[in-house]
């Protein structure tokens, strides 16, 4: 739990946003192992077992297509693991659940400044540029949330 915390705050931190990340190993464990989970996870090992990277997920479900997918919420291999194939594993591993499980899709955001765009065309993934993210946070969640019946 530490190294999988660890690395999502230097993911915040990469991703120039660290005053955002808030994790606790706490959470963190409440989330991954709940009596029902909605939040899973897989963590990539070095040679002496050491944690370099992870995968942190959920999942989403598409009426179009009537089946579950998976929404990729982090992938994360840190500096020195990157371009032995970590990534592409832990990739692989998430590819294969959707297919053991008959889910149709896998889904993510990436920054549109991030290198790793060009690796995950590389294989086969297709950017959903015509699809805009909106989010409600803070304020704006809470004042919406009153006009609930």
């Amino acid at each position: 739990m530490p190294a999988i915390v660890a690395m999502v705050h230097e993911l915040a931190e990469y991703e120039r946003a660290p005053d955002e990340c808030h994790l606790t190993e706490e959470q963190l464990h409440a989330a991954l192992f709940a009596e029902q989970p909605a939040l899973f996870g897989h963590v990539a090992l070095d040679a002496d077992g050491e944690p370099i990277g992870f995968a942190l997920w959920f999942l989403n479900f598409s009426t179009w297509r009537g089946v579950h997918g998976i929404y990729l919420e982090d992938l994360y291999v840190r500096p020195a693991a990157r371009g032995t194939g970590t990534g592409r594993r832990l990739l692989a591993t998430l590819a294969a659940v959707c297919v053991e499980r008959g889910y149709q899709r896998l889904d993510w955001w990436v920054l549109n400044w991030n290198p790793a765009r060009e690796f995950y065309h590389s294989i086969g993934a297709a950017a959903m540029d015509e699809w805009l993210p909106y989010r409600l946070t803070g304020d704006a969640l809470t004042d919406l949330a009153r006009h609930a019946d």
